[in-house]
């Protein structure tokens, strides 16, 4: 099979494409400037993702797309405009994409969207302050959920999947959307590298009263689960919420980050209520917000549709994601 694939270069693109090429599948690589890619891959250089990209080098001879490349979201954006910079990449651009792919005879696309179309917690452990913040009192996110985007870069990604459906009518392409949580994995950066850093230091973290649950995705989980939608009949049209099936509470993550870099743990007591306060005097109640409330992701209907399971455990992806690493 022939594969594009947007934001090659990207942490999860490397991966996936790494495992297209293992598979024995022809990969063209969307990048937006010269990236270093295996010589297996055709590159083509896109430039900026917008309404107006010329994609038509990047479409020939593609049999599925698959969609990484955004505008992600960042903690602080300092934009005039934060929605409509993001609307600009992550909608217009996904929907012109569609199109283009769709006019290129392309069947299928797959789209990587974000669970922060769900909203951004799940109630469990949430202080009531910030309880708007949860998806309506749900313990589980599943694809069944009103969705409730909180900040401009989840609501550009569901009008983004809203524009997708709207192209699927119009043209007949198959349309498949995937929402995973936080992805980690060697090499990943933002805030899941800060916390590994902080681990690897020994600097002592107060979090050991936290019991609070959070789904994640290894990202070769996920890139597992991103071939399966790309190939099986039963995916198309369908949304999924994919993680790894095991969720885990943040002192328990620190601990296994630590047993997995052979260094100690420093986890150690202290109310909730008191790093909440902390959190509002400094200015970052979402941040804390995120170490102490729940996230959870049901993924039953991507392995019960299309048969899939991810092929490592989370203490297999962590491990990996610290492997070789004698410096963070």
């Amino acid at each position: 099979m022939k594969y594009l694939i947007t934001g090659a270069s990207g942490f999860v693109g490397q991966v996936l494409c790494a495992e297209l090429l293992r598979q024995g599948h022809s990969v063209t690589a969307a990048v937006r400037s010269p990236s270093p890619l295996p010589t297996k891959i055709k590159v083509v250089e896109v430039g900026n993702i917008d309404g107006g990209t010329d994609w038509s080098a990047a479409l020939t001879n593609v049999d599925v797309v698959i969609h990484l490349a955004a505008r992600v979201h960042v903690m602080h954006d300092d934009s005039a405009d934060p929605l409509a910079e993001f609307r600009m990449v992550n909608t217009a651009g996904t929907a012109h994409l569609a199109r283009c792919a769709a006019g290129a005879g392309v069947t299928r696309l797959v789209y990587v969207s974000s669970i922060k179309v769900n909203g951004e917690a799940t109630m469990l452990a949430l202080s009531p302050t910030l309880s708007h913040l949860a998806g309506e009192g749900v313990s589980h996110f599943s694809e069944a959920d009103s969705p409730a985007p909180q900040d401009p870069y989840g609501i550009s990604k569901y009008e983004a999947e809203q524009a997708l459906h709207r192209v699927a009518q119009e043209t007949g392409l198959e349309i498949v959307i995937v929402r995973p949580p936080l992805v980690y994995g060697s090499g990943v950066k933002g805030n899941f590298a800060q916390m590994l850093n902080i681990v690897f230091k020994g600097i002592p973290l107060p979090f050991a009263a936290v019991k609070n649950l959070r789904s994640f995705v290894y990202v070769e989980n996920l890139v597992s689960a991103l071939i399966a939608c790309a190939t099986h009949p039963a995916a198309a049209g369908q949304t999924y919420l994919v993680s790894d099936g095991e969720d885990i509470a943040t002192p328990n993550l620190l601990r296994q980050l630590a047993v997995a870099m052979n260094v100690p743990s420093r986890v150690f007591y202290c109310p909730p209520v008191v790093l909440r306060i902390a959190g509002s005097l400094i200015g970052k109640p979402t941040q804390i917000e995120r170490l102490l409330g729940s996230l959870q992701v049901d993924s039953a209907k991507i392995r019960r549709d299309l048969s899939w399971q991810p092929p490592y455990t989370l203490q297999q992806g962590l491990q990996a994601t610290v492997q070789n690493k004698t410096k963070i």
